[in-house]
């Protein structure tokens, strides 16, 4: 909604990690990371769910796949073999690695991030289709 109020608190991450019942940074498919220094605030990396996701095109089995509404994929962890190919194709580096499965972390939409934004820089919206 506007990263201009983000004061880089990080509880987006904690929510999103949450989300799979963990704590810490570790599992979260939202990063919030200074953009040089305090004066310059911080910049939020996430999923814009894009129309034509590139992670999509460049997977090899189809563990990730476009979602039919919205824009964005859904993420089938039992086809994915590890490669990478989706981490390194996001023009955005929102897609994060789990070293300890070797799969990628996905958004999945779900607004947990969001839910626990008290400064309101971050909100999931509905896709304008039109």
């Amino acid at each position: 909604v506007d990263v201009n109020k983000c004061i880089g608190c990080m509880e987006c991450m904690f929510a999103c990690s949450r989300r799979v019942g963990k704590g810490g940074f570790k599992d979260s498919a939202i990063r919030v990371k200074s953009a040089g220094g305090i004066e310059r605030g911080f910049v939020i990396v996430v999923c814009r769910a894009c129309e034509n996701p590139p992670c999509a095109k460049v997977c090899p089995t189809g563990a990730l796949s476009a979602r039919k509404e919205g824009g964005g994929v859904v993420f089938h962890e039992y086809k994915c073999i590890g490669c990478g190919l989706c981490a390194q194709s996001c023009i955005l580096g929102a897609i994060f690695w789990d070293n300890d499965k070797n799969k990628p972390i996905v958004c999945r939409y779900c607004g947990e991030c969001a839910d626990y934004c008290v400064h309101n820089a971050i909100s999931l919206v509905e896709a304008d289709t039109n």
